[in-house]
Formats: C-alpha cells, sequence, structure tokens
C-alpha cells in the first residue's frame, strides 16, 4: 500500500487533515456510525462515489486505526466495516461540521440525495437527555442513541427494543430543525411533531 499523503505540516490541525482530509472519508464515517455496515450497503448509502474510491478511503481507514473489518458468522459470512473507538471520537467533529454547515444547506436541490438516517447528526444536537429515540419519517425509519458516550449513536430501521420515545415528523420539520430554524421542544409543542412513549426523553419533549 503507498504511503499516506501528508501535509508534513507540525501541526493538530494539519495531521487530522492527514488522515480525514480526503473527499468521503468523513461521510464514511458518518455512515458508520450506525454501526457494522457491508460494503454493499455503505455503497448503497454514499451516492455518487465510485466502487474504486470507497475501497480505496476503506483501506486508508483500517490502516489508519479509524476502521476496522470483520467476518460475520454464518448464516451472514459476509464482511463488515465498523469504526474503532478513535473512529467513532469524530462524531463531536462531525457534529461541529454540520452546526457550521447548516446555514449551507437551502433548498433540497433537485439532485440531492436524501437518506432518513442522515438527519440523525442534527437531531442528536437536539435532543437533552439519555435514551433510545425511534424517528419516523416519509423516508423511512430510523433510531438514535441520546446521550450515548460510545457507538454507534443510531441506526437504520426501528429501535431494536422499546425505545423512550418515538417520533413522528415529516421531513420538512426535520430540516427546520437541523437548520437551526426551530428547536424540537418548539416543533413538539405546534404539533408539528407527534411524540409518545413512556420514557424520560418523550416526557420532557411532551412537557416542554
Amino acid at each position: 500500500m503507498p504511503p499516506r499523503r501528508s501535509y508534513d505540516q507540525y501541526c493538530s490541525a494539519a495531521r487530522a487533515l492527514d488522515l480525514v482530509g480526503d473527499r468521503w472519508t468523513l461521510l464514511i464515517v458518518r455512515e458508520l456510525l450506525a454501526g457494522p455496515r457491508r460494503y454493499t450497503d455503505l455503497h448503497a448509502d454514499l451516492p455518487g462515489v465510485s466502487t474504486d474510491v470507497l475501497a480505496s478511503r476503506l483501506r486508508d481507514m483500517e490502516r489508519d486505526g479509524l476502521t476496522g473489518r470483520r467476518r460475520l458468522p454464518p448464516p451472514g459470512a459476509a464482511y463488515v466495516y465498523e469504526l474503532t473507538e478513535r473512529g467513532y471520537s469524530l462524531l463531536p467533529v462531525l457534529q461541529a461540521l454540520g452546526e457550521w454547515g447548516r446555514a449551507e444547506l437551502g433548498e433540497p436541490r433537485p439532485t440531492d440525495a436524501v437518506r432518513a438516517h442522515w438527519f440523525a447528526l442534527p437531531l442528536l444536537r437536539a435532543l437533552d437527555g439519555e435514551g433510545v429515540v425511534e424517528v419516523h419519517l416519509e423516508e423511512g425509519v430510523f433510531h438514535l442513541r441520546a446521550g450515548a458516550e460510545d457507538g454507534p449513536f443510531y441506526g437504520d430501521g426501528p429501535a431494536p427494543g422499546e425505545p423512550d420515545a418515538r417520533l413522528v415528523l415529516d421531513s420538512a420539520t426535520c430540516t427546520a430543525v437541523a437548520r437551526g430554524e426551530a428547536t424540537l421542544v418548539d416543533a413538539v409543542r405546534d404539533g408539528r411533531v407527534g411524540v409518545s412513549g413512556d420514557g424520560a426523553l418523550a416526557k420532557a419533549l411532551r412537557e416542554g
């Protein structure tokens, strides 16, 4: 494998960008924050990336200690990629980028791809408390772990058990929360978000 490219600058920001500054790397981290993923699943949820580039980035990330690869036991018998502890520690970096970039969202462009779980990061920022939240959008269902200190932080589909809170909302409301135009509590109060569940998170959202 060729040596990793470097800025050759004695600066922590430059050293970080040596590892995660290549195109697609942080978006691969975003996908793996949902837990172990097969190569085909990653490729499906990263529209626009070529198979060669994805494979190259995954090799680089494994070499740099951000991801690992393991084989699932039968009957799965497929390889999955997953973040290491160091890889999971990039969550606040992605959250900060999302916070900084939310002013750039604007209206969705005709060419924009959308996946339901891409709303997980702004919703993680918007939730105050700890617990599992199941989110229902027109684009699909996903769940997330608010207040978690280690991954995975969210996943596709319904929560594996009974969630602490279940949210039902449309993508316009979720986009407004992601842009910072509305808080989740305000959206619940205005009737734009339906909340069910008996957990502390559900009660806090209903009580505002």
